[in-house]
């Protein structure tokens, strides 16, 4: 994973000048002064942990496996959000790690949530390192560890009878497909940060994947947990349903390791599908087309891969990174994306069915070109984003879900306030939008905000401001979007989860009742408050 980036560096690729043009003539955006600093630059303050410390960590999981030199320290600082990324391309180190843990077993976890719980060492469990919302920068706290869990990356069986599977949290999840594969049976979840996530962090956020339509969110397929927490061992998940109490599974599916630190997860499989097939479709409006999807939703046939792009996302061709700025022919209208599985008579049936309804629908046929393009780049999106930023541009995202009948006023109150929040501060931005996760009641949207880092502001002398004007900028804009989304009737979050950023607003969602229910939980499963502190539970009086 870059360092300072998302993902592969061999794979990041400089924006096309006529791109990088259009955001001039739009947005204003001007190449920032100079360039990131260098890894071997940056310099994390000195580790607050002290030898003896140091060394009963190494006693837990070898001395080998606890590392504290600078280069570590700096690839386990926070998450890969915009603002994560600018600070970390600027040298700020404040939130890095005292220490990276690299344990082994379920065991070794256990151990070394003791010694952390008995020297009040903050506990931050890191799989993917993926976080985009602040869920690995923790708060009120004088040291802390990553707990990295790259070392526990077994498949550790495969129930064919039952189809289902076993995996440990470190296991990325292209490692995971490949394993499966070898057996014949696919997870099915395949979300923008499948590239380098793992599979402890989609149990942990509530992951969903680009083909949730067919497969399912992340938490719909896990049966089973083993987590350990300060206070012992959670082995949930006997059957695949029970009547016999709360299903404490989903306590801890989207705890964001506030609660505990998953160890196993236990997940439906399916068989490898024998071909698959994207195709485009064009509405005449946003509307229009959300109205398709929530036909298909609601009475079938649905298509693996279900997505909607808005008029703005359309024009600017955004479901394509690799050829952004092409648009669909003629750039009018909204493209849907719609992706099938199966044999290729399945497949034919399906294909034949869905049409009819969104013919119906008014829907207009664009062929396969335009969902194989989207199928060929779903995964590059992050990598375009480091390409803008590198530009001068700010590139951010933020997603919601709601009701059906909820959506085109949550839609135009999101829009309303990214757009007027960033336009005062002299920052107009273009703000597009994709519905891409549906359900039979209700459906996601995912936004992408593109403004130009600063401006120019009185008594500068038409210097552009720094990057700290643009993470201000973005702040009001973000708060006044979360607002958007409360006052809207929408969820803070559908698939990212909730981290620091959203944490405020998330109490707001379901009220200082159920927050103080969470804050118990964590009290008895976490009672000296070392696991992911700030994540996710605010402290009393806070929220």
């Amino acid at each position: 994973m870059l360092w300072s980036g998302w993902g592969d560096p061999a794979k990041a690729t400089p924006l096309p000048e006529p791109v990088a043009g259009l955001l001039r003539d739009l947005l204003g955006v001007r190449p920032a002064d100079g360039a990131p600093v260098a890894l071997e630059d940056v310099r994390p303050c000195s580790s607050r942990l002290d030898e003896a410390a140091l060394a009963a960590l190494g006693e837990a999981v070898g001395a080998a496996h606890v590392r504290t030199d600078d280069e570590a320290r700096v690839r386990h600082t926070r998450g890969k959000s915009t603002p994560d990324l600018l600070r970390i391309r600027a040298g700020e180190t404040s939130d890095a790690p005292d220490a990276v843990v690299l344990p082994g077993t379920h065991d070794e976890v256990l151990e070394v949530l003791r010694i952390c719980t008995g020297r009040r060492i903050a506990v931050v469990p890191f799989g993917g390192g993926t976080s985009v919302v602040g869920g690995l920068a923790p708060q009120g706290i004088s040291a802390f560890v990553a707990l990295d869990l790259r070392r526990l990356d077994a498949l550790v069986s495969v129930d064919e009878v039952s189809r289902t599977a076993v995996l440990q949290p470190g296991l990325r999840a292209p490692e995971a497909e490949a394993l499966l594969r070898e057996r014949g049976y696919t997870l099915g979840h395949f979300p923008q940060s499948f590239e380098w996530a793992t599979i402890g962090g989609f149990a942990a956020a509530r992951s969903s994947g680009q083909a949730s339509a067919g497969y399912g969110r992340f938490d719909e397929m896990v049966v089973g947990l083993t987590v350990a927490t300060p206070e012992g061992t959670l082995d949930l998940g006997r059957a695949p349903r029970s009547a016999a109490g709360p299903d404490l599974r989903q306590l801890v599916l989207g705890s964001e390791g506030a609660f505990g630190v998953i160890t196993s997860v236990t997940v439906k499989i399916h068989p490898v599908p024998a071909s698959a097939a994207y195709e485009g479709w064009r509405f005449a409006s946003f509307d229009r087309g959300a109205a398709a999807l929530r036909r298909l939703a609601q009475d079938g046939p649905r298509p693996v891969v279900l997505r909607l792009s808005d008029e703005a996302e359309t024009m600017i061709g955004l479901a394509d990174p690799g050829a952004i700025g092409g648009g669909l022919p003629d750039a009018a209208g909204c493209l849907a994306v719609v992706g099938y599985e199966g044999t290729p008579d399945e497949i034919a049936a399906r294909r034949a069915a869905t049409r009819a309804v969104l013919s119906e629908a008014g829907g207009e046929p664009l062929g396969d070109g335009p969902g194989e393009k989207w199928e060929h780049g779903r995964f590059n999106a992050p990598y375009l984003r480091d390409s803008l930023l590198d530009v001068g541009a700010f590139v951010e995202t933020l997603e919601t879900a709601t009701f059906w009948s909820g959506v085109p006023a949550l839609y135009e109150a999101v829009k309303a306030a990214l757009t007027t929040t960033l336009a005062d501060a002299g920052t107009p931005p273009l703000v597009m939008c994709h519905i891409s996760h549906v359900y039979p009641t209700g459906a996601s949207l995912y936004f992408t905000v593109v403004s130009a880092s600063g401006v120019a502001g009185p008594g500068q002398g038409g210097e552009t401001q720094g990057e700290g004007d643009a993470l201000a900028h973005w702040e009001k804009a973000k708060h006044a979007a979360n607002d958007a989304i409360i006052a809207a009737g929408g969820t803070i979050s559908h698939h990212h989860g909730v981290g620091t950023d959203h944490r405020d607003w998330y109490a707001r969602e379901i009220g200082p009742l159920a927050m103080d229910v969470l804050r118990t939980v964590k009290h008895r499963l976490d009672p000296a408050g070392i696991l992911n502190p700030g994540i996710l539970v605010p402290p009393a009086g806070q929220e």
